[in-house]
């Protein structure tokens, strides 16, 4: 074996640790040595004078995944080889948290996939840490290079993700089908939608070539299809999930106004727009070639409710209050959910004893979602969240801790894009947060811009319904995949979830055999081998 290279059992009988003090250490079983992986390592080796690997071994991986991993000696040597490893310890026949409690070492680095998905054994060896004084830190490796995403197909990826989330229901004790039952069988609940109206315009075009005037695409229109977007698809999944929708909102006096209210009749949704001539229905155009965004154009306004109109959001929230069984806010920050509409919405809610469930999106303007209080569920993304308390370092349960403090939020879902998303709870009395990570299902999205809002709308329907916050997560998990199977938004209706689900439960893909899975990881080692070299060197 190499020299670098000692296996834990070895190492428990010869004691000598020693050698390891003021050490960085990383985990993983590292099937694939790739860029990701060595920015990861580098990151790490920052955190301590030395950089040691625990090395997941044959024996403590289920045997599911033993037939697709190259050997433990092989994978070790693979490490070992890179002049930024100082040693490769193999946990050959204990966990990584035995590791920890023998050569307590100062800095634990692990990846941002531990710090989102519960794992018992390093969860364990994270709290020996914290016992002794030493210091957890949670890095990405800047590019996303899970193993699983570089050498899975589809059909793999899709099923890894459903059984991440099959594992979630069992740990939460899901029964999803009984949840699903609960949202027919029940009384449907009364939801008041508020927010931003919006148009979105999908335009479908062929390419042409360059132009000789200038270096741009040129393209030819084919086809333009309008859909409801914003609050009001929201509005629209609300509706078909089986809430009986009212759906509050300030149009301009155009034709876009009129076909979002045909459209969110059509789905059952209640509507009371407001028209306000001094803008118009907010209309983005996004235009694709082969269902590949090039890029959006937007026509809107931005600025406060004129006071009237105002006032008469006011009072409609006012009359409404005392026959719902909750309110949904949706801010997309072009001016309709002003300050004196949130203190109209938690003097109602008060008064009537309503939860409030709500999202704020700032991806391309201003906002900051911390402005809702007292909600029961608030849903930005990530970045949004970090937005809102002016934190880019810290790990993402730190920041979901404090963004829940800071509003005072009975639930956080944090959105992670491609990852899916983290669902946390306040337990009762207690200091420390419930959460749950659900997996994004889809593994090839024909359209992700609709997502956040069937999830939103999803989860808000079945905390109205007395469903958990992770039973309803679990819903939405559903409904946002099926959100994203077609391009443009299109709301989801309860049957769909119902065929989906059983779908899940019934798929069982089978995986390539061993020998296809290592002759794709040679050939990915070859052809990286520069970029590795580039790395090292650098």
């Amino acid at each position: 074996m190499v020299s670098n290279v000692i296996r834990l059992s070895e190492l428990v009988v010869e004691g000598n640790v020693d050698k390891f003090q003021g050490a960085s250490l990383c985990f993983g079983h590292f099937n694939a040595i790739h860029p990701g992986h060595i920015r990861y390592f580098q990151n790490a080796k920052h955190h301590g004078d030395q950089l040691i690997i625990a090395l997941e071994g044959t024996d403590q991986l289920p045997e599911s995944e033993r037939n697709v991993l190259f050997s433990e000696a092989d994978r070790a040597e693979a490490l070992a080889a890179l002049s930024i490893v100082d040693y490769v310890v193999i946990l050959d026949t204990a966990p990584l948290e035995d590791l920890v409690q023998l050569i307590e070492p100062c800095t634990l680095v692990l990846g941002k996939e531990f710090e989102r998905e519960r794992d018992t054994k390093v969860e364990l060896a994270v709290r020996w840490m914290r016992e002794y004084g030493g210091e957890v830190v949670y890095e990405a490796g800047e590019t996303n290079y899970a193993t699983t995403n570089i050498f899975g197909t589809q059909t793999e990826l899709e099923k890894e993700r459903w059984e991440k989330f099959k594992s979630a229901l069992k740990t939460q004790n899901i029964d999803l089908m009984k949840a699903l039952n609960k949202l027919s069988e029940d009384t449907p609940s009364r939801v008041l939608v508020l927010g931003d109206t919006i148009v979105d315009q999908y335009v479908a075009c062929d390419p042409i070539g360059m132009s000789n005037e200038a270096p741009v695409v040129v393209v030819k229109e084919l086809e333009a299809k309008d859909f409801v977007g914003g609050a009001g698809i929201v509005a629209a999944h609300v509706a078909t999930l089986g809430g009986d929708c009212k759906y509050l909102s300030v149009t301009g006096k155009d034709s876009y106004a009129t076909f979002v209210e045909s459209k969110l009749t059509e789905f059952g949704v209640e509507t009371h727009l407001l028209e306000d001539s001094s803008r118009p229905t907010t209309f983005k155009i996004r235009y694709l070639v082969e269902n590949q965004k090039l890029f959006r154009v937007s026509r809107l306004k931005e600025h406060s409710l004129p006071k009237k109109i105002e006032e008469a959001v006011i009072e409609c929230i006012n009359e409404s209050a005392p026959n719902l069984d909750g309110i949904l806010v949706c801010d997309f920050v072009y001016g309709v959910i002003t300050r004196r509409i949130i203190e109209a919405l938690e003097q109602a809610t008060r008064r009537y004893d309503l939860p409030l469930f709500g999202d704020l999106q700032c991806s391309s303007q201003i906002g900051n979602i911390s402005k809702f209080r007292h909600f029961q569920l608030l849903c930005p993304t990530e970045r949004e969240a970090r937005i809102a308390l002016g934190n880019q370092d810290d790990g993402i349960e730190y920041v979901a801790n404090l963004l829940m403090q800071k509003t005072q939020t009975s639930n956080l879902i944090v959105k992670l894009g491609a990852e899916g998303f983290i669902a946390y709870r306040k337990e009762e009395d207690r200091d420390f947060l419930h959460r749950q990570h659900f997996p994004a299902l889809s593994a090839n999205p024909a359209d992700v811009a609709g997502a956040g809002d069937a999830l939103l709308a999803a989860v808000s329907v079945g905390l109205t319904q007395n469903l958990t916050l992770m039973e309803a997560s679990a819903i939405g998990c559903c409904v946002a995949a099926l959100a994203v199977q077609t391009v443009g938004s299109r709301p989801v209706c309860l049957e769909d979830v119902r065929e989906y689900v059983e779908k899940i439960s019934k798929n069982n893909p089978k995986l390539e055999n061993n020998i296809g899975v290592k002759l794709r990881s040679l050939l990915y080692l070859y052809e990286r081998d520069a970029a590795i070299k580039t790395l090292l060197a650098g």
